[in-house]
């Protein structure tokens, strides 16, 4: 990531880090990073995170907890004053009170937590106040995709835009937007509606990349899908174009114009998000729908682990020491979690996180992430399901039981939003190199496979206690994300 960076930018980011440290001698804190594509649940991840911690969940493999040595989580004051709140309360009312899924990120937040425990260790009782304050920083794995933007030229963006948009499980979508950019001379002169043209068409092409049927996920420009305040700035008014020469385009051509929009993207947009977030980072996990590109088929899986490796090429990885860490922030833990385990049954769990871990070992190894450790879980932050089984015929099948939100379908039957219905979602397969097989597919050939049901389910009823009391929310595998990404900090 150094040749991403400028030494003015280092010098800003050590600086910030430095301010960063100083503060956090007298009141230790831990800078998490919460990721992942759209719908993979990061809104749904942080809330169980807290809310899990504050009510005293079942965490029965996070050690701090297991072992009563949590006295207390609450939340504090978060220190970044020009960083939306991460509105906790409202998306638990919205799980526990209305039973719908919160709505997605669509911007950058933050929300501290602060734990009070006792250490394990009497030496470190003597040292430590016992307590750690977790900064959860929120934001769409969208945006972290449009920092390889920031190494590479314009023309080297546009050439690449293009090779993507001819595979074949791009090519029909992005047909419309490869023809207009056909009509037009980039060196012809600079033209504001055929410039307009060409970056709507562009951002209508991507839009139908992230859909449910094909469930794309490598698509900078992140701002283009989630444009927030920079709608229709010319920052946002540009896309790429066909055939361009090496080097820069004729000052007052169409070329130079799209060119300098997007240098004007990568200043204004990318950077800043680098130097005030990613490089502030100590700990990171990164939430994957792995379940939604299962569903679409062999060209999604593909493009769900170029997404990943370029995400996780995004983040500064390594252990430092003393001095260096007064300076420089480095991730030393990563987590690649795939979330909605719940809509599998137990027993596909372990082949869930197989073809996890196999995406994420090739994106590693691309990513270069020596210094950091990367694990792999198959998790539900907040379970939606419990499980069962029913009689076919001689065979008993085991199938989860949940509500099916309105509007799901399985073959022609069309769930309601409140039947609760016992599904049997299908078997992954054995081998997880099976999954990564290109087929030449366009997209899923299975649509009609009754063999396959994933479908989505509504939040479940909260359980309580004989005295009236609402329990924490449940989950799998929650506990043990919790572990990786802080427990050694609670030892």
């Amino acid at each position: 990531m150094a040749a991403l960076t400028t030494f003015t930018d280092e010098a800003r980011i050590a600086l910030d880090t430095l301010s960063g440290r100083a503060t956090g001698l007298f009141s230790p804190s831990l800078r998490l990073g919460v990721t992942g594509l759209s719908r993979a649940g990061k809104t749904v991840f942080i809330s169980a995170f807290v809310h899990n911690l504050i009510h005293g969940g079942r965490l029965p493999m996070f050690e701090a907890q297991k072992s009563g040595r949590i006295a207390r989580a609450y939340l504090q004051e978060q220190p970044d004053d020009a960083v939306p709140r991460f509105q906790y309360e409202d998306h638990v009312a919205a799980l526990v009170d209305q039973r719908i899924w919160p709505d997605s990120t669509r911007a950058i937040s933050e929300l501290r937590l602060t734990i009070e425990f006792e250490s394990a260790s009497g030496w470190n009782r003597l040292f430590s106040q016992g307590k750690l304050s977790v900064d959860i920083v929120d934001y769409p794995g969208e945006w972290l995709l449009d920092l390889p933007l920031l190494g590479k030229s314009y023309e080297e963006f546009s050439r690449e835009a293009f090779e993507l948009a001819r595979l074949p499980v791009r090519a029909d979508l992005s047909e419309a937007w490869r023809a207009l950019s056909e009509t037009v001379k980039p060196e012809g002169e600079a033209d504001e509606m055929a410039a307009r043209r060409l970056a709507e068409s562009f951002s209508a092409y991507l839009k139908a990349c992230k859909d449910d049927e094909r469930a794309l996920s490598t698509l900078p420009p992140g701002r283009f899908l989630m444009p927030g305040d920079l709608d229709g700035s010319p920052a946002l008014t540009f896309a790429p174009l066909p055939g361009l020469a090496t080097g820069r385009g004729r000052p007052g051509s169409l070329h130079a114009m799209m060119e300098r929009r997007y240098e004007a993207y990568k200043t204004h947009v990318v950077k800043p998000f680098f130097r005030e977030h990613i490089a502030r980072l100590d700990r990171q996990i990164v939430l994957i729908d792995a379940m939604q590109a299962l569903n679409a088929g062999p060209g999604a899986i593909a493009d769900l682990e170029r997404a990943v490796t370029e995400i996780l090429a995004c983040f500064r990885p390594g252990r430092g020491n003393l001095l260096t860490d007064l300076f420089s922030r480095r991730i030393d833990r990563i987590l690649v979690a795939a979330t909605k385990a719940d809509h599998l049954h137990h027993e596909s769990h372990d082949r869930l996180q197989a073809i996890v871990r196999r995406l994420t070992e090739r994106a590693v190894a691309r990513a270069n992430l020596s210094g950091a450790e990367v694990d792999v879980l198959a998790l539900a932050a907040v379970r939606a399901t419990r499980e069962g089984t029913v009689k076919q015929g001689r065979e008993t099948l085991p199938v989860i039981i949940g509500t099916p939100i309105e509007g799901e379908t399985i073959g022609k039957q069309r769930f309601d939003g409140n039947t609760e219905t016992a599904i049997f979602p299908g078997d992954l397969p054995e081998r997880a190199d099976v999954v990564f097989q290109d087929f030449g597919t366009n997209h899923r050939q299975d649509v009609d496979d009754p063999t396959i049901r994933f479908v989505r389910f509504r939040p479940p009823r909260l359980e309580r206690t004989a005295e009236g009391l609402t329990l924490s929310l449940p989950h799998i595998r929650l506990d043990r994300a919790l572990q990786f990404l802080i427990g050694d900090h609670l030892a």
